[in-house]
């Protein structure tokens, strides 16, 4: 069975076709990187833009790359929410007009299960597994008992991780996107140089990055002598130290064995290596999806939708996109 997955939540413009919900037939990804540099993020009426010069082609990309056509597919997958209203709603009206004109059935996908759902694109995980989301606009820890059943454990009361990334590249002359950059300079740094505080929230599993963006803020305006790539080494310290903490609290609270990392900071190379190193530590299994299913992409809200249409959860065109969707 083959699934059409459209992703444009945020400024990827995304297609790919997968088959049974784990194998990736083609998958690709059109990037807004270089158009939004300039301005230090993503402007998202440029973003939204962009989607619709591009979603026809990268489409016909990813079923050219996969040597199929329209009849041959099973069902539209398509993200609806959580992200920018704009770049969603031209995913959303595309895969609608899709639908209707080759009369395939629809499916909307939660963009936060389409990451949960990366790492059966590569493994097959038992249930129930805790899932650590972490992106640049959302970072939550969710318990998944099964394909639909989710419960919110933790999320973050302010900025999301990526975000904190991204600002923080910025406050050090870094460019955008700021998570690759400081993950390669920061290796190159001292990661106890400057002791940024770790809010750990203890009443709980919720999440702040919005006091240790200041603090990295208030060093950089405070110092006489200041080493970028210190402070890079020593903020992303403070946040995957964080991180890894609440999953961990997260799996031993709820008596679960196997810890799920996903979302565009899950491709951190120092988060990757912390969670594999204490997690073995206390008995847990993780699993980590390849880096390029990390960030956005459209197999992973195909694999996400499979499972939507085998239970016979279709949507309808009166579909609507929304910038904030609780999973």
């Amino acid at each position: 069975m083959l699934i059409l997955g459209i992703d444009t939540s945020c400024d990827d413009t995304a297609a790919a076709v997968v088959e049974d919900g784990n194998k990736i037939i083609s998958n690709i990804v059109s990037s807004q990187d270089e158009i939004h540099k300039k301005y230090g993020g993503i402007v998202p009426e440029l973003a939204s833009r962009r989607h619709t010069e591009l979603i026809i082609p990268v489409v016909n990309e990813a079923m050219q790359r996969a040597g199929v056509d329209f009849p041959d597919i099973s069902a539209i997958s398509v993200s609806y929410g959580p992200g920018l209203i704009g770049s969603l709603l031209v995913g959303v009206c595309f895969s609608k007009a899709l639908s209707f004109v080759r009369n395939i059935p629809l499916v909307a996908v939660n963009h936060l299960e389409g990451h949960i759902f990366s790492i059966f694109l590569e493994a097959k995980p038992e249930f129930p597994f805790i899932a650590l989301v972490v992106s640049g606009g959302h970072t939550s820890i969710y318990r998944v008992n099964g394909f639909g059943d989710y419960s919110e454990l933790g999320r973050t009361r302010d900025d999301a991780a990526g975000e904190a990334f991204d600002k923080v590249a910025k406050l050090l002359g870094f460019g955008y996107p700021g998570g690759p950059v400081i993950d390669a300079i920061a290796l190159k740094g001292n990661r106890k140089a400057v002791n940024f505080p770790k809010s750990l929230l203890r009443e709980g599993l919720d999440f702040s990055f919005s006091g240790l963006k200041t603090a990295v803020m208030n060093h950089i305006r405070t110092s006489d002598e200041i080493k970028k790539e210190d402070i890079a080494a020593s903020f992303q310290d403070s946040v995957v130290e964080i991180l890894t903490i609440k999953a961990l609290e997260a799996a031993q609270a709820n008596g679960i064995k196997r810890i799920i990392l996903s979302g565009g900071v899950s491709a951190n190379s120092a988060l990757r290596a912390s969670i594999k190193e204490k997690a073995a530590e206390a008995g847990l299994e993780v699993y980590l999806p390849s880096v390029r299913l990390c960030t956005d992409n459209a197999a992973m809200i195909a694999s996400a939708g499979y499972h939507h249409f085998i239970n016979g959860r279709m949507a309808d065109y009166t579909l609507n996109p929304k910038a904030y969707l609780p999973l």
